[in-house]
């Protein structure tokens, strides 16, 4: 891929939550621009044309960023720079239309969208073949560490202790449990060396019987403008483990994302996590 030493930045939902923590921190870092903003709810009046030919390059920083409402009217009228990528935090529906036209465009991108089934993350792998992609349930450092922390703890505990998840998240989330309780569950049900799908049990009502061995719960909460935690918990006869983890701002998976973004621009096609950009060790 072509290098010109700043990159322009497409976010995908730049009107969420997370797309204004994106933009609101991209001034940040000296090698990076704010070329575009894609949301549905922008209206005609707002949007807006932007400045370039085909210049092939970023040549100043002073280039005011375009509104756009669907992400290939912005990859065709920013088609004339070449160094760019696409950060996008929307929903799953949206984000597989928009790894599609990445992949016309030849043009990489992040995906922080959450709750993809396995065929639908199938899907969106598949345009690896074509383009670099990164996609991940949590963009966090704490979290990707925490990953190895759990996986290590269920494996010293052994399968005397249970494991169970505690996610809490704002009114306004739509799909549960979250893509990062998933991942620590993951992260335990690989130790084990059991399918998550078959063990997972998303919470408990009425007469459910004993607890299966093996067995993990995992709890969503939902309410106020919870940020995101999780809590996991590793209960013997005798003690309890509780790990846990808090966002403050969302501008930690903000920078998480940016640094995604950055490590992308100079990859070939392939499809990554956060642990391949944070160099974090895979599980065993």
């Amino acid at each position: 891929m072509e290098k010109t030493g700043i990159i322009g930045i497409i976010v995908c939902g730049s009107k969420g939550r997370m797309g204004g923590a994106i933009i609101s921190i991209i001034g940040d870092y000296d090698n990076l621009l704010f070329i575009g903003g894609v949301d549905p709810s922008y209206t005609q009046d707002e949007v807006s044309v932007l400045p370039f030919k085909d210049t092939g390059e970023i040549k100043s920083r002073k280039v005011s960023s375009g509104k756009f409402l669907t992400l290939k009217e912005a990859l065709h009228l920013t088609a004339g720079i070449k160094n760019k990528v696409i950060i996008d935090f929307t929903s799953k529906s949206a984000s597989l239309i928009h790894a599609s036209e990445a992949a016309l465009y030849n043009v990489p991108i992040v995906i922080g969208s959450t709750g993809f089934s396995e065929g639908e993350l199938k899907v969106v792998e598949s345009y690896g073949k074509h383009i670099p992609i990164v996609l991940s349930g949590n963009m966090s450092l704490g979290i990707n560490v925490l990953l190895n922390i759990v996986y290590d703890v269920s494996k010293y505990l052994g399968s005397n202790y249970d494991c169970e998840i505690i996610e809490m998240h704002h009114k306004k989330k739509k799909d549960a449990p979250s893509g990062t309780a998933k991942m620590l569950a993951e992260s335990v049900a690989k130790q084990k060396n059991i399918n998550l799908s078959e063990k997972a049990v998303y919470g408990r009502c009425g007469d459910v019987g004993e607890r299966e061995k093996d067995e993990i719960g995992i709890l969503s909460v939902r309410a106020g403008d919870i940020i995101g935690e999780h809590k996991v918990i590793f209960a013997g006869n005798e003690e309890i483990i509780e790990i846990s983890h808090k966002a403050i701002s969302r501008n930690n998976f903000a920078r998480g994302a940016i640094k995604a973004a950055i490590w992308l621009s100079g990859k070939n096609k392939g499809f990554y996590d956060m642990r391949d950009v944070l160099k974090l060790n895979k599980y065993e």
